[in-house]
């Protein structure tokens, strides 16, 4: 092992231990329940099934009524957790810029009626239009992207969206405080490229990058198809009578006889979709008009200019029918390298999905069965905490395959291999956590007796477009005599 080699697995140790001492200072209230509910999450071989299970695991010494009392009654310091997650070690692209991913994910409840806060959740099937709202939390997650084919993101801020959120307005609050965090932690500095932000479709991309203006921020969103653009306003002209166009020729992308000729064009050969033609048209900007988010805007309508790329790649991965993508960046004056960088960055966005998929299916993040949104909020942050320790622990795990699997690259293993070898660390770096007390169990209701406090019924979150909260009217009630009309 050489000396380079060495040094690198020490500064991963320091890390992980540095993380956890500092994640242990974050649980204010039951911390020692918590923190051992989190290294439970981390060594328990396999995906998590049930939260009762990990009470059983030999890293957590307490039972599982502790498991339950830590989640809903104990207390995480969410600020500071935030600055420590901004604080570690976080990939950057080539040039050294930090590329931002935010996205959606639901914690569907649809049978939880005793719940509250839920939402109703935008839902994909797997025919085609089988889009549905079912009852559940939504949660807002901004991650770091690596560069290349991968599955790790570094997860920095979660926000769950309560009913009637606008998704925009809490997305560019949310995208605001993680710059202004980077920025303190010393993640970004005058003089860096500026941090880039990736969306898809379902944001508003021109508007989240008008409510970022000041910050060092480049927003890149898909578009639809169907989108029409404005040029920038022609010159003013003095022979011309009535009021000036504030718009220029309209671009309308299902139309090419409107496009023009393009600001920069770029053609890449790549392993998986062929060949990739890009090309940029510079200084669109959308046609805005006061209704829906810009309804109580102050002033003049803003004219936001940037850069639209359509790329089209030869074929795709499934060997499905190929669509042209359509991209907004909030720069102008692409060059070929901006265009290669945008295009490649917006492709990097899909691996959040990879972390969405791991938090599901093997970290058990949609698992337990909770009432209260507050400790489903403790348990999604124990979530992003597990999975960090994962990230940071990447040099120092080993390859701990099954029989039937192949041996991975060096330096290529994925999230759920390395957390098969984190117990091996853990006994490494020790726990901040306190051995537990001897007590004994509270007696509990007698048996045979009922439940004379039955839990509150919630209905899901509606709000109206005025704002206010959805009530269900006197005479659609349940138990109610319907009203007599004449």
């Amino acid at each position: 092992m050489s000396l380079e080699h060495q040094g690198v697995l020490r500064d991963a140790f320091a890390e992980v231990s540095r993380f956890r001492t500092e994640l242990y200072a974050c649980l204010t209230s039951r911390g020692d329940a918590l923190f051992e509910l989190c290294d439970a999450l981390l060594c328990t071989d396999g995906p998590v099934r049930t939260l009762v299970d990990l009470a059983l695991a030999p890293e957590h010494r307490r039972g599982h009524g502790a498991l339950y009392g830590g989640l809903n009654q104990g207390r995480i310091d969410v600020a500071r957790l935030r600055r420590a997650l901004v604080s570690v070690p976080l990939p950057r692209a080539a040039d050294g810029r930090i590329v931002l991913a935010s996205d959606v994910s639901p914690w569907l409840r649809p049978d939880a009626s005793t719940c509250a806060d839920r939402a109703f959740c935008h839902t994909f099937g797997r025919g085609e239009g089988k889009h549905q709202l079912v009852p559940g939390w939504p949660y807002s997650i901004v991650a770091a992207l690596e560069i290349g084919r991968t599955s790790w993101t570094a997860v920095l801020d979660a926000v769950r969206l309560r009913p009637g959120a606008d998704v925009a307005a809490v997305t560019t609050d949310q995208i605001r405080e993680v710059v202004e965090r980077l920025v303190a932690a010393g993640q970004w500095k005058p003089g860096d490229p500026d941090v880039l932000v990736v969306l898809d479709a379902g944001y508003d991309a021109p508007r989240i990058a008008h409510l970022l203006t000041g910050l060092p921020v480049e927003i890149l969103g898909r578009l639809r198809s169907d989108r029409v653009m404005g040029r920038p306003t022609p010159p003013l002209r003095h022979d011309r009578i009535g009021r000036p166009p504030k718009h220029g020729e309209e671009f309308v992308f299902g139309d090419p006889s409107t496009w023009g000729t393009g600001q920069a064009a770029t053609v890449t050969d790549t392993r998986l979709y062929g060949k990739a033609t890009a090309q940029a048209w510079d200084r669109l900007h959308p046609r805005l008009t006061r209704r829906a988010a810009w309804l109580d805007h102050e002033g003049p309508l803003p004219i936001i200019e940037g850069t639209v790329i359509r790329l089209v790649v030869e074929k795709l991965p499934s060997g499905g029918v190929t669509r042209p993508v359509r991209l907004w960046w909030s720069g102008t004056a692409a060059t070929e390298a901006d265009v290669d960088r945008c295009w490649q960055s917006f492709l990097r966005r899909f691996d959040i999905e990879h972390t969405f998929r791991l938090f599901k299916q093997t970290l058990g993040w949609t698992r337990p069965r909770l009432r209260s949104s507050e400790a489903a909020d403790r348990w999604t942050w124990l979530v992003i905490a597990a999975y960090t320790q994962i990230r940071l622990a990447r040099p120092l795990a080993d390859d701990l395959r099954r029989p039937w699997e192949k041996p991975a690259e060096p330096n290529r293993l994925m999230p759920a291999p390395v957390r098969r070898g984190f117990r091996n660390l853990r006994t490494k770096t020790g726990s901040p956590a306190g051995a537990p007390k001897p007590s004994r169990p509270g007696p509990g209701r007698p048996p045979g007796s009922k439940n004379r406090h039955p839990a509150t019924r919630h209905e899901v979150g509606r709000v109206l477009a005025t704002g206010e909260a959805y009530s269900r009217p006197a005479h659609h009630k349940v138990g109610t005599k319907p009203r007599r009309t004449g």
